[in-house]
Parts: structure tokens; sequence; C-alpha cells
């Protein structure tokens, strides 16, 4: 979105006039210091601009009638088109693989080894799901010289970048971000028509990445993978990010075409943003709302008071002002800690529909922990300058230590509480009354622009309540 907020950004479709040369996706971040350059690049403006894209769609509409209409899982709210059916098709035939494949019966800690066989069976069957599911006019596109690879070679790598590692038996973040690609190339590639159906976006959020998420789930319980990429029990959940943008749109107040996106505020009857620590409303909600079927999910897996098995969760739900931040503050988080990572977006191979060159449009990023450290944790030092403020702290490993951890205190104990900043805070900052966040307003930036944010952990965080606290706790950036 423009910074007006009045025009909305939409991924490019590739021009059917002028040629296009298809190449096949590599992989180029292959050091920390290359996140900068995928910071600039036309790729991750062009991710970006999909997912603010797929986010807006999912506000609440103003009627001209007066009323309000809402998109929530399992109505008929929105009518899916022939293409996003397709994409459902493909992915019963994906879910059916499950059945051929099941779980290895001996003992393992870490991942069921028969995962690696339902990978190599998806992989070798990859073109033909995707020829039987998708246009062959869609598939067989390429250069009108012949020259490079069709573009199902493109569509394919993010296709099988969507399911996890079948090495390391692990799914996360990454594997999300190559599906957002699957569906992006394919929109650049208009697979998606303008039709009778509306927003197709909102077709694709509800019809296709939702069911993907619960394919996915099947795929973490039945085969037990582990979260790969994981800031442990300090990140904001083991293995996904989309559903809390998403659903946290679901029930933020209602938009026309013209307004802002809301920064703050809720729908009038949407659920209290503490709900997510009462299993019954979670229950209820999270049969039609995302952000609460990624909390069920958890619940589902995990065990123990829910402050402490998902203490980021837990902050974020004592936020007052409502879904509409939690949803700006998101959109930043995700930036932050899935695009701007090295060991999530390491992976990422880079075609021509989404490209590594530098994007004309793109301010240059600044140097930060997230651009610079590496899988260990050790930063890498920039070759030219002292590190700025704001990037000069302490290295650590991103899945080992809490939000409040700081160094030397061996993650044991945390410190006495204190009024920090989180990574979307707005407010203050402890310890200087009336300054202004340092952190800056990315939520309605156009593509390209967007700088990375601090971690959770880049200030001292406060602890959870004690245990037997019923009370919810305010979130260090809710007012």
């Amino acid at each position: 979105m423009n910074p007006d907020g009045r025009s909305i950004r939409i991924l490019a479709v590739l021009n059917s006039e002028e040629p296009h040369i298809f190449i096949d996706p590599r992989k180029k971040i292959q050091e920390s210091q290359d996140v900068s350059a995928f910071l600039a690049s036309k790729a991750y403006s062009d991710i970006v601009t999909f997912i603010l894209q797929l986010n807006r769609a999912m506000f609440p509409a103003k009627l001209p009638d007066g009323t309000v209409q809402t998109w929530p899982l399992g109505t008929d709210a929105v009518q899916f088109s022939a293409p996003v059916r397709q994409l459902q098709r493909l992915l019963s035939k994906i879910e059916d693989i499950v059945q051929e494949v099941p779980p290895d019966t001996g003992p393992r800690r870490f991942g069921n080894i028969s995962f690696r066989k339902w990978h190599e069976v998806l992989e070798s069957r990859a073109s033909s799901l995707l020829r039987e599911c998708l246009p062959a006019e869609l598939l067989d596109k390429r250069s009108p010289t012949g020259e490079g690879v069709t573009a199902e070679a493109e569509l394919r790598a993010y296709f099988l970048g969507s399911w996890g590692s079948g090495q390391r038996l692990d799914y996360g973040t990454g594997h999300e971000l190559s599906f957002l690609a699957f569906l992006g190339a394919i929109w650049k590639l208009n697979g998606f028509p303008e039709s009778d159906f509306g927003v197709e976006e909102r077709a694709l959020v509800l019809g296709v990445i939702e069911p993907y998420l619960e394919l996915v789930r099947l795929l973490i319980k039945t085969y037990t993978l582990e979260p790969a990429g994981s800031h442990g029990v300090w990140g904001l959940d083991d293995h996904s990010f989309v559903p809390f943008i998403f659903g946290s749109a679901q029930l933020s107040p209602a938009i026309d075409v013209a307004d802002l996106t809301p920064e703050e505020g809720s729908l009038p009857d949407a659920p209290d943003t503490g709900a997510v620590v009462k299993p019954t409303v979670v229950e209820r909600e999270r049969k039609t709302n995302l952000y609460f079927s990624a909390i069920g999910f958890i619940y589902d897996v995990k065990k123990g008071p829910f402050w402490e098995h998902s203490p980021m969760l837990y902050d974020i739900s004592g936020i007052r002002a409502g879904w509409g931040k939690i949803n700006k503050g998101m959109i930043k988080m995700y930036n932050a800690e899935v695009l701007s990572k090295f060991p999530v977006v390491q992976h990422f191979p880079f075609g021509s529909l989404f490209s590594f060159e530098r994007d004309p449009n793109a301010a240059a990023p600044p140097t930060t922990v997230h651009t610079t450290t590496g899988p260990q944790g050790r930063p890498v030092v920039p070759d030219a300058g002292p590190p700025s403020s704001s990037s000069a702290r302490p290295s650590m490993d991103p899945g080992s230590k809490a939000p409040w951890a700081t160094a030397g205190a061996g993650n044991r104990a945390p410190p006495p509480v204190g009024s920090t900043t989180a990574p979307w805070a707005t407010g203050r900052h402890s310890g200087a009354p009336g300054a202004p966040s340092t952190i800056p307003d990315t939520s309605r930036l156009p593509p390209g622009s967007v700088a990375s944010t601090r971690a959770p952990w880049a200030n001292t965080q406060a602890p959870p309540p004690p245990p037997g606290d019923g009370g919810l706790t305010k979130a260090p950036w809710a007012k």
C-alpha cells in the first residue's frame, strides 16, 4: 500500500506482449551478508506486495447499505473460482499421499523417518500433479525464442519447497514462505484472471492457504516434524506465521476501498485479544478464524500453561488497542523474524518470477543483527564503518534465549520486570519518557522500503506472570 493508504499496490502480472525468459530457480543467499541484498531485491518487493494484498483483503468490508461483511472460515461468504478449486484439488491429492506412506512405528526422538519417503513420493509426482491440476498453457509458458526453461520449472521449485525438509524432517516459516511464492508465481503468470467471484486474494486465503495450513498440521502430527529455524519457545510459533497475520485482519475494524488500513481497534463482536488463554473460546473461534485456528493447533500439540509454552503470543494477547494493532505488529514482525533472518530465507530459490536482481526503487536496508547473524548466531562484521547503536548488542543464538534474557544470565532466571518496547511499539521507551519509538513504522510503506525491525529480544523484556496468576499481563507494547 502507498503511504496515504488509498491506493493498493498489486503484484504485477507478466506482460504477455513482452518476451520473458524463465530460469531454473537457484539458491542465492549463501551467507549472512546476502540477506541485505535480498531485502533490496525485486523478489522481496514482490513478496511484500503479495502479502499486503492478501492481508488487506481479509479485513471486514463496509458495504454500501452500512452493514459489515466479514470473511470467516467455513462459510460461503466467498465463492471459489476455477483456478482456486484446481489448487484445492492439488492439496487433496497431496493429502492422499499421507495415506500411502504411514509413519514408521519404530522409536525415534526427532521426526519420523517415513516423512523422507513421503517427500520422495511427492517429488517423483510433482510434475504430474502440477499438470493434472494447473492449466497446461500456464505451465508451458516460455520465451518466444525458446530460450530458458518453461514456467513449470519455477513453479515446481516453490511447490516442492512448501512441504518441509525430507532430509532434516522439519517444517518452518521458510517452507510457508515458499508456498506463498508458489501462489505468487501463479498470480504473476495470470493464473488468477479477473472473474465474477470478487476479490481473488480473499479466496486464496480462505480456499487455498487455510487448507494448506491444515494439511501442514496433519504432516506435523503424522510425522512429528521438528520446527525449522525455530526460536524455541521464545518464538512466535514453532512452524507457521501467516495465520496470525490474516487471522488478526479478520477481526480488525471494517474498511472500504478508500480507508487506511486500521492500526488499532477491533470488530464490535470480535473476541477479546486475551481470549487465546481460554480453551473454550479458542475451540469455538478456531472454526471461523485463522488466528484462533493456529492457537487451537498449539493447544492440540502442547501441554501446560499457555504463558509458559507460548510466552510471546501470551504477551501479545495483553494488547488493549485491539486486533488492528496486532495485525500491524504481525506484519512488522514477519519482516523482522522471517524475511530478514538468514536461517529462514537462506534456502529460498530465485528465478525470473522472484528475482534476486536489485529493485531500483528499493532503499538500502540498514545492517542489523537480522541480516548479519548466521546459523550459529555469530555476527558478521560489516566491511565498512562501525555498527549502529541499534545493532551493537551481544550476539545470541535466536533459539536459546527468552526475550528478556541478558548476556551471562544463562537463561535461568529473568531479571526484574521492566517496561520495555516490543517490535511494533509506538509508545514510550523505558527510561525515556516521551521519547518516540526508534522502530520505523513499515506496515503501510510501499514494498522495497520496508526496513528490518528489531527482534523481540532486542530490548530487555518483562517475564510472564508466576504460575497460578490468572490475570492477563499487559504486553510491553500495550497501551
